[in-house]
């Protein structure tokens, strides 16, 4: 079985939540007997083509990008010649220019869309942009949700209700390094006994502002973990706010990142818009049995979290719910165990890699069988 992703943005390049998704989605249908290849767009000028954790990755050059829509002219030919090896189509939503080369590139293999996400800020070209994504999600054989909770609240995936199917996302944790002591000492000396941690790229949708202004007046530590387009706004806020307790560390490796994870005391996982449709760095609290704290906006985070078993479920954008979530954890260290190994426990029963992969390897085969089929019923027809 041979899967094409096709996504604007991979590793090394970029570490968001839906690269670590499509890595987890080749290292596990990879164990499963899946090739995998990533196509992607890239600012880099030189090695377009490398293996990354036993899978391919090619890259085509970065021509523009308007409204965080990378384009490539490149993209339309590769694309184009990498489907023609693959077996399977596996794209990555929301990406207009990806729903353009679709039908640019001419695809005609069996296909799929992993929907990862609505589109939400850009209210103005999402009107022009409509007509070509409802063809688009018209022309693929199968959409996924990620969440039976976005499944339920997208007003898109409910038109295309008959063609969608819920796969979770998984994370592998062998695939997590092992912090060594004098690391994970390091850390204590530096960010002391109990903290909240969050983790993620510092953008618009994660409600960081949100969890600043919870921590006021407060002397609860909290480390944030991660850099992005706002993180001078944010250091300007917390400033103002005079948070002296709160530690921004920018953005870490997995050896540091899975040392701040299991050190920390709670996950605080602010995030208040539906652009957060899952939450992948809430998903690796639960992973390392951490209690969370994040905000009802009707997506995979609660999904994740369940509140008053795994965590605290507060309204989004509501600062003051947010700090009596943490003063609660805070201030009850029995309770915030024991919905730490009731989130790890979850975790192991519905978000492990092995059971993503299974499933989308399934799928994969049905889809190859499934049009397969087709020629021999018009026959019979």
């Amino acid at each position: 079985m041979r899967v094409l992703h096709f996504y604007k943005t991979y590793y090394p390049d970029s570490v968001g939540g839906v690269e670590q998704v499509i890595r987890q989605m080749c290292v596990g249908t990879g164990k499963l007997g899946v090739v995998n290849k990533v196509l992607t767009l890239t600012r880099q000028k030189d090695n377009f083509d490398f293996e990354f954790e036993g899978h391919q990755v090619h890259r085509v050059p970065l021509d523009i990008e308007i409204a965080s829509t990378g384009m490539s002219l490149a993209a339309f030919g590769e694309l184009a010649r990498l489907a023609e090896q693959a077996d399977v189509v596996h794209y990555h939503f929301p990406w207009p220019f990806m729903d353009l080369a679709h039908f640019m590139a001419r695809i005609r293999k069996p296909s799929l869309v992993t929907y990862h996400s609505d589109i939400v800020r850009q209210k103005a070209l999402l009107k022009v942009y409509q007509p070509l994504k409802h063809r688009f999600l018209q022309s693929v054989d199968t959409i996924v949700a990620t969440s039976p909770n976005y499944m339920a609240s997208s007003a898109v995936l409910d038109r295309y209700r008959d063609k969608t199917r819920v796969i979770t996302y998984g994370l592998d944790k062998s695939i997590y390094p092992q912090p060594e002591q004098s690391r994970m000492d390091q850390w204590r000396a530096r960010v002391g006994e109990r903290f909240f941690l969050f983790v993620g790229v510092l953008r618009y949708y994660k409600g960081l502002h949100i969890l600043l202004d919870a921590v006021a007046n407060t002397d609860y530590p909290v480390v944030i973990v991660g850099a992005g387009p706002i993180e001078t706004e944010l250091k300007e806020h917390a400033e103002r706010l005079g948070l002296t307790h709160v530690l921004f560390v920018g953005a870490l490796d997995d050896h540091d990142k899975v040392a701040l994870l299991t050190l920390c005391y709670a996950v605080a996982f602010p995030s208040h818009l539906r652009s957060e449709a899952f939450g992948i760095s809430l998903l690796e609290g639960a992973m390392y049995g951490k209690p969370m704290i994040s905000s009802e906006i009707g997506t995979g985070t609660t999904y994740i979290n369940i509140d008053g078993d795994t965590g605290i479920v507060v309204p989004p954008s509501d600062s003051q719910a947010f700090g009596e979530a943490m003063k609660r954890l805070w201030d009850n260290p029995e309770l915030a165990a024991e919905m730490g190994r009731r989130a790890e426990a979850r975790y192991w029963e519905l978000f492990t890699a092995e059971q993503m992969a299974t499933s989308y390897t399934a799928l994969y085969h049905e889809l190859v069988a499934r049009r397969a089929a087709l020629p021999l019923a018009h026959a019979r027809a």
